[in-house]
């Protein structure tokens, strides 16, 4: 296990892409095995290639680019706008809001806080908002989507884990609210105390408030009907994804009449790169995954672990430390498809529910996306905007910080995460 964790390191030092680290790494395992002849590795990369569950992941990729494509987005933008921005640090408030509205369409924080550094970040600015506190909002309320569903990292988790995808999906969505909550707390806290008020700000009447929620009916709906029918066993979590398609095609033609075939075929081009790099991980990481279940890896960890500390809480919260940690450094996805054969065998002995520690996994390993010292979400963020990145880091302090307090409470209050799982199913 040190000679794939040291190449892996050593590739990824050098600024070799991820896919190529994980890959060679697990191609050492084998050409360095008396026991395990190569075509075993070979074998595994197309096993995982196999996977009916993973459908899910393309087809939800295709249907949020599909929705930002049929003008469903400037429809939720003008909802959460209408709905929060006559309050203290309004347009942050918008971001968080439309962040947490995302997250049932994109299931990517990268996409989401791309999306928002160009359409939110020059508005936030133009109204006298400093470039770091407007783009570590942008950022860090992106990571509302590793929990709202449909978040790919959940997706990958279940697969991976063999969780219940259904009852992640349902267990992320009170802790993506408590994360929405919790956020625009921190931002109306440092927006009175810059006074980030807009100086004609009111409250929307019902009719307006009704209105911009009609208009945007669509795109609230699809979160609950993929709820539902998960739920009531009309489709799997990969049905569901397909199901997602056509629902974004139907709308953006027949609803909204915004999606042409120009912009089908930009969005297949969009999804397509996407899937590109995130299928060539998943694919690699067939033989790394393989090498760590032959070698034991979960066992050795989970004697580490047990003999040095006895309580289950303080055990999860170290696994969790390690967790956050980690994803400072490594990709979530990456870390999700890794570490998840790891860490899933060690709760369980535990007796701790997989469904809560994936929510709180998924919400450490992702928060690495908006932090330095590799943050893709951070970076995104800030070069679009334009913002140096130490102003970035000095402004997201106060969310990172009320982020963490938020996962620490998840992890003692586990009925929170689960209640609404034990209540579906």
């Amino acid at each position: 296990m040190l000679l794939i964790g040291s190449i892996f390191l050593f590739f990824l030092i050098i600024g070799a892409p991820v896919s190529f680290a994980i890959g060679l790494s697990g191609f050492a395992f084998f050409v360095t095995s008396d026991v395990m002849p190569l075509s075993i590795g070979v074998q595994k990369i197309a096993a995982v290639s196999q996977s009916f569950p993973l459908l899910a992941v393309p087809f939800f990729v295709l249907a949020g680019h599909l929705m930002n494509e049929s003008g469903i987005t400037d429809r939720l933008f003008k909802f959460s706008n209408i709905a929060v921005s006559w309050m203290a640090g309004g347009l942050a408030q918008v971001s968080i809001i439309l962040s947490t509205l995302m997250g049932g369409i994109s299931g990517s924080a990268v996409a989401d806080a791309a999306m928002e550094a160009r359409v939110i970040g020059p508005k936030m600015i133009e109204n006298g908002y400093s470039k770091g506190f407007s783009a570590a909002v942008i950022a860090l309320s992106s990571l509302i989507t590793a929990t709202i569903p449909p978040s790919i990292g959940l997706i990958l988790y279940g697969y991976v884990g063999n969780v219940s995808i259904g009852r992640l999906f349902l267990a992320g969505i009170i802790p993506g609210i408590l994360m929405m909550i919790v956020l625009m707390v921190t931002a109306y806290i440092i927006a009175k105390k810059r006074n980030y008020v807009a100086k004609d700000a009111r409250k929307p009447t019902v009719r307006e408030l009704t209105v911009a929620f009609w208009e945007a009916k669509w795109a609230l709906l699809f979160p609950l009907l993929l709820i539902i029918t998960i739920r009531g066993g009309l489709f799997t979590p990969s049905e569901v994804g397909s199901f997602a398609v056509v629902y974004a095609v139907v709308v953006g033609i027949f609803s909204h009449r915004e999606l042409s075939f120009a912009d089908i075929k930009r969005a297949l081009a969009d999804a397509i790169s996407d899937l590109g790099m995130i299928m060539l991980i998943i694919l690699m990481s067939g033989m790394v995954g393989f090498a760590i279940t032959f070698l034991q890896v979960p066992q050795t960890v989970s004697g580490a672990l047990l003999s040095g500390l006895s309580n289950p809480t303080a055990i999860v919260a170290a696994i969790l430390g390690i967790l956050f940690i980690a994803g400072l450094f490594v990709e979530s996805t990456v870390l999700v498809l890794l570490l998840t054969p790891i860490f899933v065998p060690i709760i369980k002995q535990l007796g701790v529910d997989p469904v809560h520690f994936g929510i709180l996994m998924m919400t450490l390993v992702t928060l690495g996306s908006m932090t330095p010292p590799v943050g893709v979400a951070m970076y995104t963020v800030c070069a679009i905007m334009n913002v140096r990145v130490e102003h970035y880091v000095r402004e997201s302090l106060p969310f990172l910080a009320a982020i963490l307090v938020l996962v620490f409470a998840l992890l003692m209050l586990p009925d929170v995460v689960l209640f609404l799982p034990r209540l579906a199913f």
